[in-house]
């Protein structure tokens, strides 16, 4: 099933809503406020029950029954997906650098070239770029992410890590520019200022004026569910392996900045449907 295809897309917003409004309040909610919040996202209650039951029978959620009413919370490999997300949307710039390098360097079989499809597509994710058909590098220490997924993977006598300093002959520009296609990075986020920063500007400029509770949920939580894709293809590289004016840094700077103004509002809509828990 293709990522695009709406039940997929609706656990993905499901996920979102759990990471950013249900975790913080215990980790659990009941079915109807579950979709009385979906429906306020234009999910409707069909494709919200499809994507909750997918979930459950992928491992991801876990269901609890009181009388005619079931609750929904994550269950431990649903968690860990989503800290995993986590810790890269909201980890820090890399402002300074000691210049290492680290290097993954791998061997497999045709035989599982399925089990080298999955290691692949994992390293982007920790900021990997592909040098070389088998070797792979980043400015940061991932050793501890990269030997946990050997161990998830089984690959541990298939990969090798290795640090150090790149002596040339060519720049470390150069390496950033073989390794990461920087350009179609700036322009997706040069689409996501474009399409907040309009209302963001207007709730800044206007001193942060009471806003609607319910759209300063709905604005958080897109806010976020657009943001949270560049962790998959932004490595998060170094201030000396960027342009002065990267234009990321802008696209951060507005979305801790607009989720802030919207956090007290979001919540509170969130803490009254809660409160009305609809009986379905």
């Amino acid at each position: 099933m293709s990522p695009t295809t709406p039940s997929v897309r609706t656990q993905f917003l499901i996920f979102t809503l759990f990471g950013e409004f249900i975790i913080p309040r215990g980790g659990s909610i009941w079915t109807g406020s579950l979709l009385a919040l979906l429906d306020r996202l234009d999910v409707g209650e069909r494709a919200a029950r499809l994507a909750l039951s997918r979930m459950a029978r992928k491992g991801w959620l876990s269901t609890r029954k009181e009388g005619r009413r079931s609750q929904y919370s994550l269950t431990p490999r649903g968690w860990s997906l989503l800290v995993q997300g986590g810790q890269r949307i909201f980890e820090p710039p890399t402002r300074e650098w000691d210049g290492m390098w680290q290097i993954v360097v791998f061997s497999l079989p045709e035989k599982k070239r399925s089990l080298r499809h999955a290691f692949r597509t994992r390293l982007p994710w920790f900021g990997f770029g592909q040098l070389a058909p088998n070797m792979w590098i980043s400015p940061h220490n991932r050793k501890t992410e990269i030997l946990a997924l050997c161990s998830e993977l089984n690959m541990q006598d298939h990969v090798e890590i290795f640090s150090g300093i790149h002596m040339g002959p060519s720049e470390d520009q150069e390496l950033v520019r073989r390794c990461w296609d920087l350009p179609r990075l700036a322009n997706q986020y040069k689409k996501f200022i474009a399409k907040f920063e309009k209302d963001y500007l207007a709730c800044r400029n206007n001193g942060h004026l009471p806003l609607k509770m319910d759209d300063s949920f709905v604005n958080r939580f897109w806010l976020l569910h657009h943001y949270q894709s560049f962790p998959r293809i932004d490595p998060n590289l170094p201030a000396a392996l960027l342009p002065s004016d990267w234009i990321g840094f802008k696209a951060r700077q507005l979305f801790e900045d607009y989720r802030g103004i919207l956090e007290t509002p979001a919540n509170q809509f969130v803490d009254e449907a809660l409160a009305s828990e609809p009986a379905r």
